[in-house]
């Protein structure tokens, strides 16, 4: 096919010597001898089989279009280091250019930037990478990826603490199609990296800047104010923005559905603005640093497509706020009130007048008790899973009969949980003989 051919062009130079996929990706030693089916070494393999009368048996007698639809269920590690050294034809398939458009290279430690240029060189239709975990990749090797790559529309770097402001000022530069940047737990961004986000794309939908420490309130103001499309923005630990940052994405960027701000010392001053977003769904309040109730029910009145709701951590919130939210949240699937100041109140309450909560986590909160959890059980019509774990006044013999009683309901504690794990082992073919005897 035609696909195959343009492939076979653009390898025809690059040898077994030069890594898989002549990328210079090579196996680690110690997964080399057992990752890879026997025989991968022969390079040319498939040629030399070519004489043999049952040749008409191949596999490589498929069309290319069917070899390519098997090969695009293997990841870019498979590809790269089994099914490319096959053969010279696999080879050439594995470097199709629709395999080299979505790139995931997470956790793979021998990539580096010499390897980020040679992408670059030979791929410029790149549209997604992600390299989160790859710790030889620094800001040269994005930056080249960038400056090739001007269609690149999603970049994932998690955990790349490696990185600074130079590879995504590179992106911001060179990218201005990028939908999406997820860059959390990058301790050297700043807000120089989000004022050029801000300045040159207009088209962000999706952020994730958790635990990035460097960033502020005028970093964020920045991004806001240049980027109106965006969708989701997750912040996390973020000591340095404050209730400012969610006031601008509330004016600025009116089409969020996903807003998170875990952790952050922001209050309900700037969480009161958050009512603004008529298409939010998933909203994430753990721990901050101040939030009242009445500030949670207007946004839960406000805000009527909401799903989900997180306020774990805060111990502010109670029953009467609980209670409002099952009144009000006509749209709401999720809850989550982990440590926080309820009681079985809460509980009867979301039982008796929500229809749409399916999901309620009341871990760690020490006042729910067996009544609690037994009345939400019975009067809910909607309830699928109930997070109780070291609620200690909840008896565990309370539990074993629930369970038995809604098993369309999942009761998690720690007993009903290793239950489950227990049980999952065995259907995975575990017993505790095996283990014992090796």
């Amino acid at each position: 096919s035609s696909s195959s051919s343009s492939s076979s062009s653009a390898s025809s130079s690059s040898s077994p010597a030069d890594g898989c996929c002549g990328l210079g990706l090579r196996p680690d030693s110690s997964d080399s001898s057992d990752s890879s089916p026997s025989g991968l070494n022969h390079y040319d393999d498939c040629q030399a089989r070519s004489s043999d009368p049952a040749d008409h048996l191949s596999i490589n007698h498929l069309p290319s279009s069917i070899l390519l639809k098997v090969l695009s269920h293997l990841t870019v590690r498979e590809r790269c280091l089994c099914a490319s050294l096959v053969c010279k034809y696999w080879r050439d398939l594995c470097l199709d250019f629709q395999f080299w458009k979505q790139i995931d290279l997470s956790g793979l430690q021998q990539v580096n930037d010499d390897l980020l240029v040679k992408i670059a060189s030979r791929r410029q239709n790149v549209t997604e990478i992600t390299i989160s975990d790859c710790r030889g990749v620094h800001d040269h090797g994005v930056t080249s990826l960038a400056s090739h790559c001007p269609g690149l529309q999603k970049y994932t770097a998690y955990r790349c603490k490696q990185l600074g402001d130079s590879s995504v000022i590179a992106l911001a530069t060179h990218c201005p199609l990028l939908v999406k940047v997820h860059v959390g737990n990058q301790d050297k961004l700043t807000d120089a990296a989000l004022k050029k986000l801000g300045s040159n794309c207009s088209e962000l939908r999706d952020v994730h800047l958790g635990q990035c420490y460097g960033i502020t309130d005028e970093g964020m103001m920045a991004l806001a104010g240049g980027c109106p499309k965006l969708q989701k923005l997750y912040l996390q630990e973020n000591k340095m923005v404050t209730d400012q940052s969610v006031r601008a994405v509330a004016e600025h960027c009116p089409e969020l559905q996903f807003v998170g701000f875990m952790g952050c010392p922001v209050t309900s001053q700037g969480v009161i603005h958050l009512t603004a977003l008529q298409n939010l769904t998933v909203l994430d309040l753990r721990h901050i640093s101040e939030l009242n109730n009445e500030t949670v029910m207007e946004v839960v009145r406000k805000c009527r497509k909401l799903s989900s709701l997180n306020l774990c951590l805060n111990w502010s919130i109670n029953d009467r706020c609980v209670e409002i939210i099952a009144k009000e949240g006509r749209s709401l699937k999720e809850l989550y009130l982990v440590s926080c100041k309820i009681t079985d109140h809460a509980l009867i309450a979301i039982g008796q007048y929500s229809s749409t909560i399916e999901t309620v986590d009341a871990g760690w909160c020490k006042d729910i008790t067996d009544q609690g959890a037994t009345q939400i059980a019975q009067s809910s019509k909607s309830l699928r899973y109930l997070g109780l774990m070291r609620c200690d006044k909840v008896n565990e013999e309370t539990v074993e009969r629930l369970v038995v009683q809604y098993p369309h309901i999942v009761f998690s504690t720690v007993m009903q949980d290793c239950k489950r794990t227990l049980e999952r082992a065995y259907q995975m073919g575990w017993s505790p003989n095996t283990s014992n005897s090796s």
